[in-house]
């Protein structure tokens, strides 16, 4: 496959401008939804940018759902590239620099507050849904299930509450809230999250809104300590492989049983 025709980006805010140049070339029909990126040795000097630049505006395509990685194959544009793109918030997220962090950081301030009014105000319907969501988890499905489990709590939350505006947040960040909750889930296996759940419902279902506000804020909190852990890793392995071959942590020894992440 021939290389896309590509501009230079200039030195300044490269992580953004090549966000949003990739964008750009998506909306234009230049890279169509489903194609292979050429190389990062050709894209890097196409764009006029460093290697380890180029990689980091991949990266935070490949979290919005932008892109696929496949090992060994290299890294495609998803089918639904084009879709995604067009999301109001996807946009600020890809070329405004905003992260996940700082969804984490708006959810902190959103949710507990939410998690309280549905505590006052959710209906026999509300409660009825939430506790569908536990029992999801509880059934043991596939990853992709149980993101969609999650969200669905959260969304009833967010429906409980019953504010329209908050609602409406909710549409337009429930994409980028399913890549947080799947990056941590990484991090601990599922029934960590349920045991943050369980007492949200519980303040909930029993009409306890300071209780509610806390459990939220317990959650969240977690889940803003899993992804900055996640954060220090990849921050490891790219001092690693800056480095040099030399500095990357020996093999693990057969038979050594890893620590569980708390």
């Amino acid at each position: 496959m021939s290389s896309p025709s590509l501009p230079s980006a200039s030195k300044d805010g490269v992580t953004n401008q090549l966000i949003a140049r990739l964008k750009s070339l998506i909306s234009a029909g230049v890279l169509a939804p489903g194609a292979r990126l050429p190389p990062e040795r050709e894209l890097a000097p196409a764009f006029g940018v460093s290697r380890s630049s180029l990689r980091h505006a991949l990266k935070a395509m490949e979290i919005m759902g932008v892109l696929t990685q496949r090992v060994g194959d290299g890294t495609y544009l998803a089918a639904d590239a084009g879709a995604i793109l067009q999301e109001p918030f996807e946009l600020l997220m890809l070329i405004d620099g905003i992260t996940l962090d700082d969804l984490l950081e708006t959810r902190l301030i959103v949710e507990p507050e939410l998690a309280a009014r549905a505590a006052e105000r959710a209906t026999l319907e509300d409660l009825n849904k939430m506790s569908q969501t536990l029992e999801g988890f509880r059934r043991g499905t596939p990853d992709t299930a149980l993101v969609e489990a999650d969200l669905a709590f959260h969304r009833a939350i967010f429906d409980a509450a019953r504010n329209p505006i908050c609602t409406r947040i909710f549409s337009l960040i429930h994409r980028a809230m399913a890549s947080s909750i799947l990056l941590t889930s990484k991090m601990v296996d599922w029934d960590h999250t349920i045991e943050f759940h369980r007492p949200i419902y519980t303040a909930i279902e029993k009409r306890r809104p300071v209780d509610a506000r806390v459990a939220m804020i317990a959650h969240l909190s977690d889940a803003k300590s899993l992804l900055g852990r996640i954060e220090d890793r990849a921050k490891r392995v790219d001092a690693n492989l800056l480095a040099g071959p030399g500095s990357l942590p020996s093999p693990k020894r057969r038979g050594a049983v890893p620590r569980k992440l708390a």
